[in-house]
């Protein structure tokens, strides 16, 4: 058994299901994201996790212990809060401490706890300095030294970053990044900002509806989602989809024939009659002398690459080209990729249906 081992977990509210049957387990010092669209249950999880709320079936184990229906005091955690919810009549010493305090750990050790993460954090030279004296950033950092000074089973972050602006939201993820591989403690991380996703687990369970997507390492949910959803969320821009049918080079769209590979083609023409959902990631797309004509609709620069939209006969399509581009708003130009970038899914299902 792992550090955390949630089996079946469901909650309702009366007639509506919020989880419908979670299973994950994470091992000691993994880090889990738990990433999705608002109300997709991850935050639901999340206080089932942490004992504030209860799970309507379902079990919750904990360094191995059965925690399900334990009191969050109990269960050997620490949370840190989108909100920080530091007390503002205390220092960044007494903010950090006070969890210890109140379960009458030893003066001496409170101390030595505090001079551990403060250095650990970088915040040594703010101990005296009260929540109203620092910036978004350090506040974020002390939260988290109460949370670390307790030396908790489990970690909980609930969207700890929402409140920083981009660049110091850039910052902190690196130090919770960093924090992570120096305290290897067992964290579960919920957000739903997919940059955040790939750049901090370990792995990441994406969520829809209750129930769980796809469950892997960044890798897996990038180069493999499992589903439609999971190929949309994740990167920036959206994977291109293309609805068609099987045809005899493997796929067509609006009298279109489009290539796939052999074990695409194998599989594609063997199984799946009905309609087909063609994927390309807007980094597999490239300007070439021919290919599939369109026409450019937007071009939106970014320094060290441009996104190119154009509308084609099939629709719109995402190209993501390195650096600048020549090409104006209004321009024919032709589209290529190879056969291996094309994710392919069932039209029916929305699950993928090439390894």
């Amino acid at each position: 058994m792992g550090a955390l081992s949630i089996r079946n977990v469901r909650r309702s509210f009366g007639s509506v299901d919020i989880l419908k049957g979670i299973d994950i387990e994470v091992e000691a010092g993994d880090f889990l994201i738990l990433v999705g669209p608002s109300g997709c249950g991850k935050s639901t999880l999340l206080n089932i996790i942490a004992g504030l709320d209860k799970p309507t079936s379902g079990q919750v184990h904990i360094g191995g212990r059965d925690v399900t229906h334990a009191l969050p005091k109990d269960r050997d955690i620490a949370m840190v809060f989108q909100s920080y919810a530091l007390y503002p009549n205390m220092n960044v010493a007494q903010n950090i401490a006070f969890g210890l305090e109140m379960r009458n750990v030893p003066k001496a050790e409170r101390e030595t706890a505090i001079a551990r993460v403060s250095k650990m954090l970088q915040i040594e030279h703010l101990l005296d300095r009260k929540p109203g004296q620092l910036s978004g950033g350090q506040r974020q950092r002390v939260a988290m030294g109460r949370a670390l000074a307790r030396d908790p089973t489990l970690f909980l972050f609930d969207e700890p970053l929402s409140n920083l602006d981009a660049k110091l939201r850039v910052e902190m993820r690196a130090e919770i990044k960093h924090l992570h591989n120096k305290a290897q403690v067992t964290t579960v991380y919920v957000t739903h900002d997919q940059i955040e996703a790939m750049t901090l687990g370990d792995h990441i369970a994406v969520m829809k509806g209750g129930v769980i997507e796809q469950l892997g390492s960044p890798d897996d949910i990038y180069s493999r989602p499992a589903t439609r959803f999971v190929a949309e969320f994740i990167g920036s821009p959206a994977m291109n989809i293309v609805t068609g049918q099987r045809a005899a080079n493997g796929f067509a769209s609006h009298g279109i024939e489009l290539a796939l590979t052999d074990e695409q083609r194998g599989i594609v023409g063997s199984a799946h009659a009905d309609g087909i959902l063609y994927g390309l990631r807007p980094e597999a797309v490239s300007f070439a002398d021919q290919g599939l004509p369109g026409t450019i609709s937007l071009v939106e620069p970014t320094g060290p690459e441009t996104y190119v939209l154009v509308d084609t006969p099939m629709g719109k399509m995402m190209a993501r080209v390195p650096g600048k581009v020549h090409q104006q708003v209004g321009e024919t130009v032709h589209l290529q990729w190879q056969a291996r970038d094309a994710h392919v899914f069932d039209a029916r299902t929305e699950r993928r249906i090439v390894a």
